[in-house]
């Protein structure tokens, strides 16, 4: 395994695109979290501050930086669909298979990198958001600190999911252009397969049916925090009210889906003629 890595660290390394990007995607989501603890001055008109609205409390901290910091991920996406694009059209697909690696370790270095990524990125937002929740929570009993800390899992599950996803895509599409073409076709083909089971029965089991959908399941993971901000601030208003919770069976759905990608891309690798 850790062979395999450092392998795949040296080609995103070597390659100045890549950097930039893998930099964007975890300088930004910090950057974001971080300006949002800043006192905003409006020309003297109002300040602006998040923090007043509770959202550096503990437990809802694990919700909201997760939930923001998971909107970043098509800069490391460009990533991994372009990890698959180089190999074609650099050839280095086909030196690496010529060198010794099976088609099988090749798949699995891009599994690793992308593990490897997504426990790093997880790894940071647990300590941006630790470090923000000691410092402007008004709860800070370690009771309170460690409640809805499967929002940290949920996100690893949701990074891993959603790149194997991409991954897939680039080993299918070989560019990645198409890649993440094929990306957004799939989000459409998702609301269209949700409209058509809701005209020919009922809405309420066609959102049952998209639930088992790949980006569908991925979003299901960490549900929007705004309606919970403001049943913060208004809790007798029962009409704010929803189900923001981490469930298991979300999380094993989720991980079926990147064990059918990661093998989906090993077959299509192994049937092609390089």
């Amino acid at each position: 395994m850790r062979r395999l890595i450092d392998l795949e660290l040296q080609k995103l390394l070597l390659n100045k695109t890549s950097k930039i990007l893998i930099f964007i995607s975890f300088i930004l989501p910090l950057c974001v979290i971080l300006l949002s603890a800043v006192k905003i001055n409006f020309f003297g008109f109002f300040t602006l501050e998040l923090g007043e609205l509770g959202i550096f409390n503990f437990p809802i901290i694990w919700h909201i930086t997760t939930y923001f910091s998971a909107l970043f991920k098509f800069f490391f996406a460009i990533v991994v669909v372009s990890m698959i694009g180089n190999e074609y059209s650099n050839k280095t697909l086909k030196q690496n298979l010529i060198d010794g690696l099976s088609k099988k370790e090749f798949i699995l270095s891009k599994f690793y990198v992308i593990v490897f990524f997504s426990l790093i990125s997880t790894l940071i937002i647990f300590i941006i958001s630790l470090i923000l929740g000691l410092i402007y929570s008004s709860y800070n009993e370690f009771s309170i600190i460690i409640q809805q800390m499967e929002f940290l899992v949920a996100y690893f599950v949701k990074l891993v999911g959603f790149f194997s996803f991409c991954l897939f895509l680039g080993v299918l599409a070989k560019r990645s252009a198409f890649a993440l073409a094929f990306l957004f076709v799939d989000l459409i083909l998702e609301w269209i397969v949700l409209g058509l089971i809701a005209w020919k029965s009922s809405y309420e089991i066609a959102q049952k049916v998209q639930n088992f959908f790949p980006l569908t399941s991925m979003s299901n993971l960490i549900k929007q925090p705004f309606q919970r901000v403001a049943m913060t601030k208004f809790p007798s208003n029962t009409d704010i009210s929803y189900d923001y919770a981490v469930y298991f069976d979300n999380i094993i759905i989720v991980i079926l889906w990147t064990l059918i990608f990661i093998f989906s891309s090993y077959k299509l690798l192994k049937k092609r003629d390089l």
